[in-house]
């Protein structure tokens, strides 16, 4: 009786010890995964931001090795246009035919003059390639050696320069090696090195093949090279415009027999072709970067800095460009903010654990039943943990949602059960296609197909809404790493930006409606001048597309192009339609009316430099234009193209002073003013669309004169 009575009364502790020890063991359940999803998310934000910067390396290494890949394009079409040209062909041909061949006096003068000839069309190519660098040392009559720098000069099919440019290099040591596969017709390449003074430089040889020839190897006669320094004309294209980073840089690599050379200045002082580095170097960005080009990550560069690197391979060069950037500025601020709201969390769980514990700890002195009261209470706790979790998902302007790996959705917030058109707790347990329909559901089962394999996705797609309308819905998706109460899930983030983009499209159209009643009120007032302002921008567009520009630079030249005029609103009639030559003064009330267009545009919203490249149209290339007096690169690349358009349609057209000039005189004045007036990139951009994309019949109509304008009726009255 005692054993039983004693039996009876352990039965309250027992059962309370049971409800302890199975709260503790369903806390650190709780705890862990908890803290697990915690740390997946602050890692999944930080592999988002990861993200976000090898979109904007990206960007920057793109632009910066297309305009490598363009100036070396540039050096090759003038040692490759010398080589293509009818009287160097010639030349070299008759030097083939009369190897080993005894000439008379006539034919000795003859093949004089063709190399004289041949020199001065040497000396204008240099000069307009870039090869005529002056040498290196005082140019005075002392027994001092110069040394030459850079040059152009036709070869024999040995080898032999037989007509150069002045001051050229000793080329043979750079030639040799290449003839080989130059004499097969392969255009050469003479790499990167320290030429003369130690100053990097390049080289170019094209095979020149037999006038009338079949341009196999069988025909090649002889050859045209090139040698000058890079300079700043190679390395400026790698400083990124506008550029906010304290510690960015962007440089050129190329693998070499005793490891990874860097070819282009460096941020720490190196010059260009003065570092090499092991290429087992541990964890290099330079090393990944030439392994494999258009890779991204996080690696040490020559400094030992941890940096964030990507890199493009250069077409016809064994270089490769790299984008870099130190590790600690780019992720700053998400260090900061994931580590804060890392703690934030952590503690919240902390306390909430914390205050669990004791009400458990409390239990065990009580009897069962006071023990069940503390773990309900305590368990109103966590659920009012969980009510503020929720209340903070609640409070974003966000749709957050998370599906579990059978597509069932796991947790919805407030938002997300708004647009769903059902309560939150209705949509636990369903499918997306229960919830959003086929259409939707099938959208985001594909990113979340793709969320596996790309370690998530962040894109923007359009939706048909209820009402037959689409809405724009920037969508992020990332996956909750495994090992969690998640594993297989992901967590959708989805952001209604409908409003931001209807809103561009209502500017833009509006834009383009002010610009065209703009235009029609200056071509009102000059009929020789209709249609001018539209023509230069239809031809600046088509420009910018040759120059595979960007859609935002070719925007920028076809707007900047159609308001350039807008300033003739203040020049007087008269001066607009008179029909026999204007005074100087005329003449600078007419040009001074494009800066007036950009004084009148100014504070108006473009989304490129509308009125900067405006205010730049009259500047020149070699720097003697109006009204900065800017030279090269310092003009806006958008307000280049417009100069060549502006030119170009104005001479094309004919005017009230006089006829329409020819599109080969058009050409061959704009030829003759490239490299000093304007830049030759536009220029040439320009004769290409001419030859070869149908230019000349699209705009064959801008020589037309203008319709004829009916005369105003006779005045009546008095």
């Amino acid at each position: 009786m005692v054993s039983i009575v004693d039996e009876s009364s352990r039965r309250p502790g027992m059962r309370a010890a049971f409800v302890v020890a199975t709260a503790a063991f369903v806390l650190a359940a709780l705890a862990v995964a908890g803290i697990a999803a915690v740390l997946t998310f602050v890692e999944a934000e930080r592999q988002r931001d990861l993200r976000s910067w090898q979109i904007r390396l990206g960007i920057v290494a793109d632009s910066r090795a297309a305009a490598v890949a363009d100036w070396l394009a540039a050096q090759r079409r003038t040692v490759g246009g010398l080589a293509g040209n009818a009287t160097v062909q010639l030349f070299l041909t008759e030097q083939a035919a009369n190897r080993g061949k005894t000439r008379d006096r006539k034919a000795r003068a003859t093949a004089e003059a063709q190399a004289e000839y041949l020199g001065n069309l040497l000396t204008v190519a240099a000069a307009r390639g870039g090869y005529d660098t002056p040498a290196l040392g005082p140019d005075v009559p002392a027994n001092v050696e110069r040394l030459p720098q850079a040059g152009l000069a036709v070869l024999d099919a040995d080898g032999a320069v037989l007509v150069a440019t002045p001051e050229l290099p000793d080329l043979s040591t750079h030639v040799a090696p290449l003839l080989a596969g130059a004499a097969r017709g392969e255009p050469g390449l003479i790499d990167l090195h320290a030429g003369p003074g130690d100053r990097p430089s390049i080289g170019f040889l094209a095979p020149v093949f037999a006038l009338q020839g079949d341009n196999t190897a069988d025909s090649v006669v002889g050859f045209v090279a090139g040698l000058r320094p890079v300079g700043d004309a190679l390395f400026g294209r790698l400083r990124q415009p506008g550029e906010i980073l304290d510690t960015a840089e962007v440089a050129l690599l190329r693998a070499g027999d005793d490891g990874i050379e860097y070819l282009s200045p460096l941020r720490d002082g190196s010059p260009a072709l003065g570092l090499r580095l092991a290429a087992d170097t541990p964890e290099l960005a330079a090393a990944a970067m030439l392994d494999r080009p258009g890779d991204f990550g996080v690696f040490s560069d020559y400094a030992g800095h941890r940096v964030l690197a990507t890199g493009r391979a250069i077409a016809g060069v064994p270089w490769v460009l790299m984008r870099k950037v130190d590790r600690d500025e780019a992720l700053a601020e998400t260090d900061r903010r994931l580590r804060t709201l890392l703690i934030v969390l952590l503690l919240g769980i902390g306390v909430a654990g914390f205050a669990l514990v004791a009400v458990w700890r409390h239990g065990t002195s009580v009897r069962a039943s006071a023990a069940a009261d503390r773990f309900r209470r305590s368990t109103e706790r966590f659920e009012a943990l969980s009510r503020f979790l929720r209340t903070v998902a609640d409070g974003q302007p966000t749709s957050i949602s998370v599906i579990d790996g059978d597509g069932n959705y796991t947790f919805a917030n407030a938002l997300a059960a708004r647009q769903a058109g059902l309560l939150a707790d209705e949509m636990l347990g369903k499918s997306m296609r229960a919830v959003l329909g086929p259409a939707r559901a099938d959208v985001f089962e594909r990113l979340n197909g793709q969320v596996a394999a790309d370690g998530g996705v962040s894109e923007v797609v359009k939706l048909r809404d209820d009402d037959d309308g689409q809405r724009v819905v920037k969508a992020d998706h990332v996956p909750l790493a495994d090992g969690t109460a998640y594993a297989g899930a992901t967590l959708m983030i989805h952001n209604d930006v409908t409003e931001l983009v209807v809103e561009r499209e209502r500017r833009e159209d509006t834009l383009r409606q002010l610009i065209a009643t703009l235009l029609g009120v200056v071509d009102r007032r000059d009929p020789y001048s209709a249609n001018h302002s539209a023509r230069v921008a239809e031809v600046a567009h088509a420009i910018a597309g040759e120059m595979s520009l960007g859609e935002a630079e070719q925007e920028t030249a076809a707007v900047a192009g159609a308001l350039m005029n807008l300033g003739k609103i203040l020049v007087p009639e008269a001066v607009l339609t008179k029909t026999e030559g204007l005074t100087s003064e005329e003449l600078a009330t007419i040009r001074d009316s494009i800066l007036t267009s950009a004084d009148l545009l100014e504070g108006v919203p473009f989304d490129g430099p509308v009125v900067e490249t405006i205010r730049q149209l009259q500047e020149a290339w070699d720097g003697s234009g109006t009204p900065q007096g800017l030279a090269g690169e310092r003009i806006l690349l958008a307000a280049r193209i417009v100069a060549v358009a502006n030119a170009f349609v104005g001479m094309i057209s004919p005017r009230a002073y006089r006829g329409a000039l020819s599109f080969e005189q058009a050409a061959e004045a704009l030829m003759t003013d490239a490299g000093r007036r304007y830049d030759h990139r536009p220029v040439l951009a320009l004769l290409n669309y001419l030859d070869n994309r149908g230019g000349r019949q699209v705009w064959a109509h801008f020589a037309a004169p203008p319709a004829a304008t009916p005369a105003p009726p006779p005045a009546t009255g008095a």
